[in-house]
């Protein structure tokens, strides 16, 4: 079993895992800005391409766990590689599918090569990395995906956008060969074994539970409305380019958020950093939803939603870590999988909200699900209730 050392986790063995968190963060957000196109070409209304989205997600977050629990003795190094062969193989799919069900096939497949991958991606950097140097390490990994958001997304929905949506997806199946080979330089390393049922035991620790039920919830939002940022703007009667400069200007703002959540977690504490993203995402989202007609103030909007929307995982993050004592690196990884429920949900309301009272009313929609996240947090936050019965002890003595 190898441990931690400087040879180990080198700039250019981290830099490995971010390319990967890269190709993973792109594919998972690029088909927001080309359902339009998808669903014109499948033959299938504009939900039922949305439901891509969903389907991916709650792909990974299912089968995450699972696979986590099968390749548990395995070496890393051929879990990380094969889970990034396993995701571009069904790129492929994706990109030369013919009809809906076959594309969809193929968004499966690869959520389940994405699983393998991006858990473990994690899991290795905080079994390998020196404590001083753990959160440096994972934040290395971590701007993989923040980059994806500002670069990697708004470049693919532009190839989709010029040169067809499967074009994109050949872009992503690109750079999965990359990543993929690039796993052979990994180290080898094994690492220690949980079985499925201690990772279901946890669920049955009421903090850490509802601690979960909370990251999905706060996370329905923003994918709600960025799902189908492209109709959004498109029934403001603007040009495709919209879609590509709503992308840009939320992803330039999400990195932006994620350079302060830290600092602003350490300041004023996770539970009040969460709240102060729900309580501002609800209010940007009523404001999308007045300024429908108008793209300037529609995207100034989306920056501030997505200035915030950071704020709802890393400190959401240190929570479950916390909650999940002697079992916290278990604890995370049902966090990630919670993570692509919240998004495999936000996306399914968006489309169920589209088929019923059309594309207008995501973000009014979306808007009262920030609320009821945030009534969530506030009903059932462990911090909460420390404070009740440290006022409790007080009063008694």
């Amino acid at each position: 079993m190898i441990r931690s050392s400087s040879k180990s986790l080198s700039s250019s063995r981290l830099a490995v895992l971010a390319v990967g968190t890269f190709v993973l963060g792109v594919d998972g957000l690029v088909l927001a800005g080309l359902l339009p196109a998808v669903a014109q070409d499948l033959h299938v209304s504009l939900a039922q391409a949305g439901q891509l989205t969903t389907t991916f997600a709650l792909t990974y977050a299912i089968s995450s766990p699972l696979i986590a629990t099968a390749t548990g003795r395995l070496d890393r190094r051929v879990v990380l590689g094969g889970g990034m062969v396993v995701f571009l193989l069904g790129m492929v799919g994706q990109a030369l599918g013919p009809t809906y069900a076959v594309v969809l096939a193929g968004r499966i497949l690869a959520a389940l090569g994405a699983a393998g991958f991006q858990a473990n991606a994690y899991a290795v950097v905080g079994f390998l990395s020196a404590p001083e140097r753990r959160a440096r390490s994972l934040a290395v990994v971590g701007a993989g995906s923040s980059l994806a958001t500002v670069i990697g997304v708004p470049i693919g929905a532009l190839v989709g956008q010029h040169l067809g949506w499967r074009a994109a997806l050949w872009l992503i199946t690109g750079g999965a060969v990359v990543a993929a080979a690039l796993c052979l330089a990994l180290p080898g390393v094994r690492l220690p074994v949980a079985s499925l049922r201690e990772r279901i035991r946890i669920l049955g620790t009421p903090s850490v539970l509802l601690l979960l039920c909370g990251t999905a919830l706060q996370l329905v939002p923003q994918f709600a409305v960025i799902s189908y940022i492209a109709p959004i703007i498109g029934a403001q009667g603007q040009t495709a380019t919209s879609a590509v400069v709503a992308l840009v200007v939320f992803g330039v703002a999400f990195f932006t958020g994620n350079r302060l959540v830290g600092h602003l977690a350490d300041r004023w504490g996770a539970l009040r950093v969460i709240t102060v993203g729900l309580t501002v995402s609800a209010l940007a989202l009523v404001a999308l939803w007045i300024v429908r007609l108008s793209l300037v103030p529609a995207i100034a909007a989306l920056a501030v939603l997505g200035l915030v929307a950071s704020f709802q995982v890393t400190p959401q993050q240190t929570r479950v870590f916390a909650a999940g004592g002697a079992a916290a690196t278990v604890a995370l990884g049902l966090n990630g999988s919670m993570i692509y429920v919240g998004s495999g949900g936000g996306a399914a309301l968006g489309g169920g909200v589209i088929t019923v009272a059309g594309v207008g009313f995501v973000p009014l929609v979306a808007a009262g699900m920030a609320l009821v996240a945030l009534a969530f947090l506030w009903a059932f936050a462990p911090e909460r209730r420390q404070v009740l019965d440290h006022r409790v002890d007080t009063v008694r003595r």
